[in-house]
């Protein structure tokens, strides 16, 4: 008769030092496991932040340039064309594209 294998079984055959050695080798690879699956999460979570920020900070660029340029057309000043011009969204035939997506 086939004898079933147990976690004492293998205690008597390894030796208690040993096999508590793998249990706790065990242990300490799930927690550890753990701990990077929730700072990858974290670092998902702060890079969704910072693209939000990033996204805030153009729109921003643009009300400033469109409102540079309206108090510049107001004023019949010349707006300051080089400025505009290093602005990401300047297209080439030297308007905005300020829209909101």
């Amino acid at each position: 008769m086939i004898e079933e294998y147990t976690i004492f079984n293998f205690i008597t055959d390894v030796g208690a030092p040993i096999a508590a050695a793998l249990f706790m080798g065990a242990f300490i690879f799930i927690i550890i496991k753990k701990i990077m699956e929730d700072v990858v999460g974290n670092t998902e979570e702060l890079k969704g932040i910072c693209s939000m920020l990033v996204t805030r900070i153009k729109v921003m660029n643009n009300d400033m340039i469109r409102i540079d340029v309206s108090v510049s057309s107001a004023l019949d000043l010349t707006p300051d064309l080089k400025r505009i011009s290093r602005a990401e969204n300047f297209v080439e035939d030297g308007t905005i594209d300020a829209r909101r997506d």
